[in-house]
């Protein structure tokens, strides 16, 4: 049922239910990213049972330190365990749902019931989450997982705002809802198209996005109708907007699409989203919606992006016809590893070709953004170069303001 969301504290309305910011993480670089840059949770995929086979994915060593770290900062990680079962899939599931256990997962996220039930059965600590795979989009079905001990439903992506509202009001677990990332041209769960094109199952971890690929669009005597090929793949997600509504409906997590991101577009994502998260919940009734929120997110490597079925069945213009736009408005450049203050260096990791006199901008879960021109670059032995075109080369640039491990700095294009 619907908590209270807000109270009033020392004369002013403050919010008291803050969801939790979940966040994807491909591999344990992108898991701390998520995690420095703001993330209160982050769901990783294991080597087995998990949707994303083409995502690094997690070893059960790999899931430990990862859990060993999240926990450090206080964050949570969840494991997807939510691929479609076959009878081939069913050994070692006892012992992989037992290992998780040991290691301190605080939840899975699972979309076969028998996953659900084995690890009720099992008696393990952590919480089972149902996947957006099972494609939920009504309190009658949200109250029977809670019947069979689920704890958190993670809904489809095609709820409404109005549907939202109305299963929050009437849910007794928590409620999950995407915010931020790809959408599905099809219903959530439900696309056949890889396993009929390319043999690969879109529900155990090989969709093959055959919704991206160009077609021939053909009249009925096989004539093919102009010279552009047509795709029928929807915009991305982008609820920046529609953050505050979604505070105050009493969504308890806000989830971001994208294992297979880069840590540039985790940290971007992430951090601009956390910003306007604690913005809004600090002084909701003072907030203003400041456009630095909507031009950070577009600095991250975007298809175009929409706000899907938030307000209604999506129209035509939610979708992405005869085009395939996917680029970063700004390049990822640098990585801070350390900084002096009294030098003024920045000892950083390159990850992107950049020169002297070039203009980049550093950004921060901890600090404003910084535009700044290169005006040096020394390599570790402290001489002067001109060009940063070794990847992951240890380099030394000047930046007179503060700067600090973990920040980013992305290109700034003229």
């Amino acid at each position: 049922m619907k908590k209270e969301i807000s109270q009033i504290i020392n004369g002013r309305r403050v919010i008291v239910k803050k969801p939790e910011l979940l966040a994807p993480a491909g591999n344990l670089e992108k898991l701390k990213t998520a995690v420095l840059y703001g993330a209160d949770a982050v769901f990783i995929g294991g080597k087995e049972f998990s949707l994303r086979s083409l995502a690094s994915n997690f070893s059960l060593e790999d899931i430990a330190e990862a859990v060993s770290f999240s926990h450090r900062y206080g964050a949570k990680v969840h494991v997807t365990t939510n691929i479609v079962m076959h009878e081939e899939n069913l050994d070692g599931l006892e012992d992989y749902l037992k290992a998780l256990d040991s290691i301190g997962v605080d939840a899975i996220i699972a979309a076969d019931p028998h996953v659900i039930f084995t690890a009720k059965r099992l008696g393990c600590h952590f919480e089972t989450h149902l996947s957006t795979q099972m494609s939920t989009t009504n309190s009658e079905a949200v109250a029977f997982w809670a019947s069979q001990g689920v704890e958190r439903v993670v809904l489809a992506r095609e709820v409404t705002f109005e549907e939202l509202k109305s299963i929050i009001d009437k849910s007794p677990i928590d409620i999950e809802y995407f915010i931020h990332g790809a959408m599905c041209i099809n219903l959530s769960g439900r696309c056949m198209l890889s396993n009929y094109y390319s043999r690969r199952d879109a529900n155990r971890g090989g969709c093959s996005q055959s919704c991206r690929w160009f077609y021939s669009l053909e009249n009925a005597d096989g004539t093919v109708i102009g010279d552009t090929p047509f795709t029928m793949s929807s915009r991305d997600l982008a609820s920046i907007r529609e953050i505050p509504q979604l505070i105050e409906a009493g969504v308890d997590s806000f989830k971001i699409e994208g294992r297979m991101k880069s840590i540039h577009y985790i940290a971007t994502v992430v951090s601009c989203y956390r910003k306007l998260i604690d913005a809004y919940c600090d002084d909701p009734d003072h907030f203003e919606f400041d456009e630095f929120y909507e031009e950070e997110l577009l600095k991250a490597a975007n298809r175009q992006v929409g706000t899907g079925f938030f307000y209604g069945i999506a129209s035509e213009n939610e979708q992405l016809f005869n085009l395939r736009d996917e680029h970063p408005t700004q390049e990822f450049v640098i990585r801070v590893l350390d900084y002096n203050d009294e030098s003024k260096l920045a000892k950083i990791e390159q990850r992107n070709y950049f020169r002297v006199g070039e203009t980049v901008e550093f950004f921060s879960p901890s600090h404003d953004n910084i535009v700044m021109e290169i005006s040096h670059i020394y390599n570790e032995n402290m001489e002067e170069v001109e060009v940063a075109n070794h990847p992951m080369e240890i380099l030394y640039i000047p930046v007179t303001e503060p700067v600090k491990a973990n920040d980013m700095a992305r290109k700034v294009r003229k």
